[in-house]
């Protein structure tokens, strides 16, 4: 898949690279991230480094990009937004927002422009994203509401988080669904 980057004007999601990983590691030692997420736990530059140099690259090879959120092209990190795939079933969304990003609409303006990369023919040519959460996680489920996301239901025990099985919010979003808030979620 070719590395590209996205904007909407205001919110420009680029390939995160080596210069990034000081803000990663920051972030990802935040304890929200860290509740709501898979990171590990403790988050060490090694793991930056390693996100950065490895996993980033391997998922644009294999159709799973991600994308640093940023207000300014050349600016600081303040979260990461990309797509995890799976074999047979449609990409699953994730995203996290550090403290320093919060509260200014970045997720929402960011994973609106993931998605429609995900939806475009030239992009990931799904016809429809899943969005999971561990049940519970509130902000998360906003932005997925607002852009218009169907909560779909629990998946008891869904997931795995460090070892742990954990109940799981699931949401799915079809080329074709109308955008905007959507009625219907626990939250």
């Amino acid at each position: 898949m070719h590395v590209r980057s996205l904007s909407d004007g205001r919110v420009h999601l680029t390939v995160p690279g080596p210069h990034d990983v000081d803000a990663i590691t920051a972030a990802c030692r935040d304890r929200e991230i860290v509740a709501w997420t898979t990171v590990p736990d403790p988050y060490t530059r090694a793991d930056a480094v390693r996100f950065v140099g490895d996993m980033v690259p391997a998922g644009w090879a294999n159709a799973a990009p991600t994308w640093a959120i940023r207000t300014d092209p050349d600016g600081p990190l303040l979260g990461v937004v990309g797509f995890l795939h799976h074999e047979r079933t449609a990409p699953e969304i994730g995203y996290w927002i550090a403290p320093g990003g919060r509260g200014r609409g970045l997720a929402t303006a960011a994973v609106e422009l993931a998605c429609d990369f995900a939806f475009a023919p030239g992009g990931l040519a799904a016809w429809r994203i899943e969005w999971r959460a561990f049940a519970g996680n509130r902000a998360s489920a906003a932005v997925a509401q607002r852009i218009g996301f169907r909560f779909e239901g629990t998946l008891r025990l869904g997931s795995v988080q460090r070892g742990v099985p954990r109940d799981t919010w699931i949401a799915g979003l079809l080329s074709d669904d109308p955008r905007g808030p959507v009625a219907g979620w626990p939250t």
